[in-house]
């Protein structure tokens, strides 16, 4: 076989497809609905609601190459092992086939289609797992003394603390030859044989002395061993007391890094020479003139900026944009790092947009989202390298006062350069640079380190596969089943009662006033999902009525209904009818099919980088969450409306259909949110009935929506906002809560036409002219004020006192703000020498004192901060300032005439 990247990517899909497996397309780097993880960091992070039961998977056979990306190494790529972006190779077992066909399936691909040479292949199983030690041995024929068996650091997997899935894991090494080993040591009959090795791991694991075999073996810390593949056997479950228990339906989770399986099948010394780096490494190289291979510290740099600006690329593809939270100050934290190296490599211009045109040329056709979002890649990256330069430039001020201030330390402290580091992006090396260059101080790396160090222990939790793991054991006992959902069509069913949960227990019955959940054999009640939330409703039996709250459906396949039993009671295996509030589910469908249409219309308007990142579709209003690089326009915002409207008046149908989830992705369907997907998907068209017209959206969605556009009635945009990490919201209305608003804003506009007596067509200029003469008395208020305040202080330059032959100036005035007092301060200071001021005034009912020293007074040791300190403490306050100018406040106003009356007092006392 070929052995380039795409080779070896299309090679293992279609060995699993032969094998029954459905190949899945790669999902977003960006997981969907599990905030406990900031990025896709594994093959098997989409397939966790299929591993944990909450989803059912499209088929229990599983395979694809899952875009990854990790941030436990950042600081470390640039050596020749370390990656933040990867693609993970993968087959899954969903309570299907477990170890001996996944070492099987393992073997065969390695030696047979890969044709790796077989001797070279090392085998790794845990201590306990007899089972896979026996299927290498016996069933594959790996010799023993290319079997090892290692502790739980190595060959365990599995929730730390938490509960879950775990079990045992298999690796699969690859032996790159002696002459990469320890020197001295070799793989000889003379080493120690894996079955001591076993026995001294064995005493370590359980707490004995640390076992040296004394050689190379597949995990020892050489160049010798490559890790190819990890066969995980989730075969326990774990509970938070750390008690195992087998599972009903073991399962087979494994991951295969498409680079490094590139870099052994290549001949390669490290994944940066294969096909899939060095087109990126030559772009680098064409850019600076550098040769890669001729220095040890260039190359360092040259693959800092290629594996940087391949991560970028495929985050801003799938709608990571920078900021200053979590994925997107991730996203920044790699793009500054590569522009710094290539500042080092000469670059002193930007350059990264050209490193992603070669990225994106590498691997559009794997991916074919980044030719799409070319233009967005382009200018999230551009604006980026430009906004960092620019923050270089205007922070050197700042960078400037951190030396000043570190000179008499002797060192710049580390928990200050990680701050310039961490908030303003100055890398340390550059704070080190400078500050030995121009004021001979190092930096304190060792703190910046502890406080780096920290960092990542925060971002190693980011990447964790954590979260709703725990089984719901509450519905499982009910026993009821799956719930079949016919309510697309339907809102009023005859049903039976499955299962009564009152109080988290089930029950046989349940009475009036009790809240409780019930499962019914059938439903027309939407389940909360997809951000359309659960219908409301009743639930009438022959001896009473339930009113439903929310409808749930908290483990695949059940359906819950919450409420509370408002009449007589309800019992198990009733016969009830179920009705569905029905002006409230059309609400909510007039609003999902809006979002529909705005993200459609957003995305032509916008982009097709425009990707939902979270919607609500409530009765009352919607609101859709997408990635964008920033604020949209309000041009912006009334295109997409007017197009979302448009395509309301043209009553598009809207039709939906069942298929698979991969059908739906091959015909077109957008399924960029909620990637989870069970074996039967549902996807809604909206467009003109003839089947070959290009459909205005077409999205996998499981939602109720109206039968055409034109049933949304109106759509109408309320705004569009930032909610963090590079993440915009834009919230409307439709149908009756749009009519209801324009009721609402019609009748206020006719109640200020009204008041203005002024036609409604005429508002804008009549406001426009009440503002113009709003603004004239205004001034003329202002200039009037301040004419009076003047006239004030001249009175006051009568009013002068001499203390131990120093002026003071000491009142109460008729100021109406701070600036007022300033401006009175300022013409006694011009107007006399050898003065201190202080004036007082009422402020929104808080006393305020300014006091004002002239310089002369200063060097004779008088401060203006320490005088308004010590007058305000008379109010019950305090404040203080500069030598020359101080302002400080109160809390008694009663009390500012006392206040400014011990002035003198206080001049006197610091005057001697």
């Amino acid at each position: 076989m070929n052995t380039d990247g795409d080779s070896i990517r299309r090679s293992f899909a279609e060995f699993f497809e032969q094998r029954g497996h459905q190949y899945m397309p790669s999902a977003s780097l960006i997981p969907a609905g599990d905030p406990t993880l900031l990025f896709t960091s594994a093959g098997m992070v989409p397939f966790k609601p299929f591993f944990m039961g909450e989803q059912t998977p499209p088929r229990r056979r599983l395979t694809s190459c899952q875009k990854s990306f990790r941030t436990t190494d950042i600081d470390e790529v640039g050596d020749h092992k370390h990656l933040t972006f990867f693609e993970m190779l993968g087959n899954f077992s969903i309570g299907d086939y477990f170890k001996k066909d996944a070492v099987a399936f393992a073997w065969d691909l390695c030696t047979g289609v890969f044709g790796l040479e077989p001797e070279r292949m090392y085998v790794t199983v845990h201590l306990d797992d007899d089972e896979a030690y026996d299927l290498w041995l016996n069933d594959i024929g790996v010799p023993s003394e290319r079997i090892y068996r290692y502790g739980n650091s190595d060959n365990w997997w599995g929730p730390a603390g938490l509960e879950g899935p775990t079990g045992p894991c298999s690796e699969l090494h690859y032996d790159g030859g002696a002459e990469k080993g320890r020197g001295q040591h070799r793989v000889t009959d003379e080493m120690m044989l894996p079955d001591e090795l076993t026995a001294m791991l064995r005493i370590e694991a359980e707490g004995g002395p640390a076992a040296d075999p004394g050689g190379c073996h597949p995990n020892c810390d050489c160049e010798r061993f490559v890790e190819l593949w990890n066969l995980v056997f989730m075969q326990f479950y774990q509970d938070l007391d750390g008690v195992r228990t087998p599972l009903p339906a073991p399962s087979v989770d494994t991951g295969m890094g498409l680079e490094r399986a590139a870099a052994v099948l290549q001949g390669k010394p490290n994944v940066y020479e294969t096909d899939l780096f060095r087109p990126i490494i030559d772009s680098v190289c064409n850019l600076t003139g550098h040769v890669y291979g001729s220095e040890q510290e260039t190359d360092y740099a040259i693959r800092v900026v290629a594996e940087h600006a391949r991560a970028a690329s495929f985050l801003i593809s799938d709608g990571v944009v920078p900021s200053n939270s979590d994925r997107g100050y991730v996203l920044r934290r790699i793009i500054r790092r590569a522009i710094r190296y290539g500042r080092q490599l000469g670059l002193d211009r930007p350059f990264m947009t050209e490193v992603s045109d070669a990225v994106i040329a590498r691997f559009a056709s794997a991916y074919p989202a980044l030719s799409e979002n070319e233009g967005f890649i382009r200018r999230v990256v551009g604006l980026e390298e430009t906004q960092f330069l620019d923050n270089i430039r205007q922070g050197m001020p700042l960078l400037e006062d951190v030396l000043a201030s570190s000179k008499s330390e002797g060192i710049i402290a580390g928990a200050v350069v990680f701050e310039l580091y961490d908030t303003y992006g100055f890398p340390p090396e550059l704070v080190d640079e400078i500050g030995r260059r121009e004021y001979g101080l190092a930096v304190d790396m060792d703190g910046f380190n502890a406080e780096m160090e920290a960092k990542r222990e925060r971002d190693r939790a980011g990447h964790q596969v954590t979260g709703s793991m725990e089984i719901v054991t509450a519905y499982e006992n009910l026993g009821a089943g799956r719930t079949t959902f016919d309510g697309y069509q339907r809102t009023a069913i005859d049903t039976r009662v499955l299962g009564i949960l009152r109080e988290g227990e089930a029950v046989g019955h349940a009475t009036r006033g009790q809240q409780v959940e019930i499962v019914l054999a059938e439903t027309c009640f939407y389940a909360e999902g997809g951000g359309q939330v659960g219908d409301q409703g009743l639930i009438t039996g022959p001896n009473g009525r339930v009113r439903i709250e929310d409808t749930q459906s908290p483990v695949a396949g059940l359906i819950v209904h919450r409420g509370l039993v408002s009449e007589g009671d309800i019992a198990l295996g009733e016969a009830v009818t179920a009705e569905v509030e029905t002006e409230r589910r059309l609400d909510a469908s007039r609003n999902h099919s809006g979002t529909h249409l705005l993200h459609a219309a957003l995305r032509s308007i916008l982009g097709p980088h425009v990707r939902q990142a979270g919607s609500l579709c409530a009765p009352g209003r919607l609101r859709f969450d997408f990635n964008h690089v920033g604020a949209m326009t309000q041009g912006e915002q009334l295109d997409v409306q007017s197009l979302a409207n448009r395509k309301i008046r043209e009553n598009l149908s809207i039709t939906t259909r069942e298929t698979t989830y991969t059908d739906a992705v091959r015909d077109g369907a957008l399924a960029f949110f909620g990637d989870r997907y069970g074996d039967v998907v549902r996807v809604v068209r909206m467009g003109h009935r003839d089947d070959h017209d290009e459909p205005f959206s077409f999205e996998v969605c499981g939602g109720t929506h109206v039968h055409a556009t034109g049933e949304v009635g109106t759509l109408v945009v309320l705004g569009e906002s930032s909610i963090g990490g590079g993440m915009r919201r834009i919230e409307a209305m439709t149908g009756r809560a749009a009519e209801e608003l324009f009721v609402q804003q019609s009748a206020t506009l006719e109640a200020i036409s009204r008041k203005l007596q002024a036609p409604v067509a005429e508002l804008e200029a009549r406001l426009d002219a009440y503002m113009a003469d709003t603004d004239v008395l205004r001034r003329r208020l202002a200039d009037a004020e301040r004419a009076s305040l003047r006239s004030e202080a001249e009175t006051l330059l009568g009013r002068t006192r001499d203390v131990d032959g120093v002026k003071l100036i000491a009142s109460v005035t008729s100021a109406h703000n701070v600036e007022a007092m300033r401006e009175m301060g300022d013409f006694l200071k011009q107007k006399l020498e050898n003065v201190v001021v202080a004036l007082g005034a009422v402020i929104d009912g808080s006393p305020i004192i300014v006091t004002m020293v002239t310089p002369d007074l200063v060097n004779r040791g008088l401060h203006a901060g320490n005088i308004a300190r010590d007058a305000a403490k008379l109010m019950g306050g305090g404040g203080g300032g500069r030598p020359e100018t101080a302002q400080a406040g109160g809390r008694q106003p009663e009390r500012l005439g006392a206040a400014l009356d011990s002035v003198g007092n206080l001049v006197r006392d610091a005057l001697n």
